[in-house]
């Protein structure tokens, strides 16, 4: 039996519009999150008494707590239900509450630290499966609409926690309206996604076929050497979906290191202001935001070309911020680099869930998530030790030069 029957064995068998909201609503919940983060960094420090270095080493801590939850959040998913991303989205936000009534010193903010990042880590790995099992059950490209809708919710908090803090808001005041937002679209999720659940007897059939067994051998191997050969196969990295999220890690790189560096560029290289400064991430941001949401059928239909055209795109975007002689055009080489990897990581998560059996997607989402999250983290220090051998165009260009490998990556593991 072939990858695309098990898969519509195991299709929900009525669906209905209102299943897109679910992701919609996930992930719309984590960019207001992310959003209202990065504008209260500045008040967090400021609260906790630690200096820029302390905070750095803290933020060190997120990814520290988010990647042994991402690697194993995938088989809570497929084990308890796609309710499981309603609860992480309520606990993540319930983290936000957490740090910012109870930082007080480096110690306890590293510890809160380690819970966001946690809680983060796997509320990721859960609404992107959340996402892949609504595209999969619609056949529709939800994957990346659903990321455009992070990006609107990080550009929308971001500016409305800072207008909240700067009218005098307390920092836990503001995370508590956040909190409240969070809660109430982590309930519209749970309430739109109940017709994604997969039948327990079809997921178990749909397993069956895809380990290789058939469905009524009676010679069927022992089930402790059937468990051992998959999670073998799951961890080998040789195995597809490790391949993928190295590629992907390649993309989040490439993201990160815009979205941190952006600020920092147009600070150093052309002296510009606070305000002008913060224009790099959030014409970053709300570039990513309409390229999600406008090229997402491209993404489901022509997979590959997107892939390809939006690495060359961020080599091309990344080289013009690098040899910018002006802010404007640092900003347009900002804008292709955005327009070029919004849809690279959805697109590769979305092409890789398309052959596996949606009982399996949580799974397969944490290999690849959890593979590419390394990225997100090196990118930006990948730019910083560049920075430091040489000066920031220079490290920019280092950039391309990723953006290049990615391509090349990317034609070769989808090739024909």
């Amino acid at each position: 039996m072939s990858q695309d029957t098990v898969a519509s064995a195991t299709r929900p068998p009525a669906v209905g519009a209102r299943a897109a909201y679910a992701p919609y609503a996930a992930f719309a919940a984590f960019g207001i999150f992310w959003g209202a983060w990065g504008a209260a960094l500045p008040t967090l420090r400021t609260q906790a008494g630690v200096s820029e270095g302390q905070l750095g080493t803290a933020l060190l801590f997120i990814g520290l707590g988010a990647l042994p939850a991402m690697a194993f959040t995938g088989r809570a998913v497929d084990r308890y239900g796609l309710r499981v991303a309603s609860w992480l989205l309520a606990a993540l936000a319930g983290a936000g509450l957490l740090i910012t009534a109870g930082a007080d010193g480096v110690v306890l903010l590293i510890i809160g630290m380690l819970v966001v990042g946690a809680a983060s880590g796997a509320a990721d790995v859960a609404i992107n499966t959340l996402a892949g099992r609504a595209e999969h059950a619609t056949a529709k490209p939800l994957l990346t609409r659903s990321h455009g809708l992070f990006s609107v919710g990080v550009v929308i908090a971001s500016l409305s926690t800072g207008a909240l803090l700067g009218a005098g808001l307390s920092l836990l005041v503001a995370f508590a309206m956040v909190a409240a937002v969070m809660c109430a679209l982590a309930a519209a999720a749970q309430l739109t996604s109940t017709s994604l659940q997969i039948p327990a007897h079809q997921g178990d059939a749909g397993t069956r076929q895809e380990r290789g067994a058939p469905a009524d051998s009676g010679a069927a191997a022992p089930r402790g050497a059937r468990r051992l050969t998959g999670l073998l196969r799951r961890i080998s990295p040789t195995s597809p979906l490790f391949v993928v999220g190295l590629v992907a890690a390649l993309a989040y790189a490439i993201e990160n290191a815009h979205q941190s560096w952006g600020a920092v560029m147009l600070t150093d290289v052309f002296n510009a202001s606070p305000q002008l400064a913060a224009a790099a991430p959030a014409t970053f941001a709300a570039t990513a935001a309409l390229a999600r949401l406008s090229l997402a059928p491209l993404s489901r239909s022509h997979p590959t070309a997107m892939l390809l055209g939006g690495g060359a795109l961020a080599a091309a975007g990344s080289a013009a911020l690098a040899t910018a002689p002006s802010v404007a055009i640092a900003l347009v080489g900002l804008v292709l680099a955005a327009l070029g990897t919004a849809t690279l990581f959805p697109t590769l998560l979305s092409r890789s869930l398309r052959g596996t059996d949606p009982a399996q997607h949580g799974r397969a989402t944490s290999t690849v998530a959890a593979t590419a999250y390394l990225g997100f983290l090196l990118g930006p220090a990948y730019v910083g030790l560049l920075a430091e051998s040489g000066d920031l165009r220079g490290a920019l260009l280092g950039v391309a030069v990723l953006a290049l490998v990615f391509t090349l990556a990317a034609g070769r593991t989808f090739a024909p």
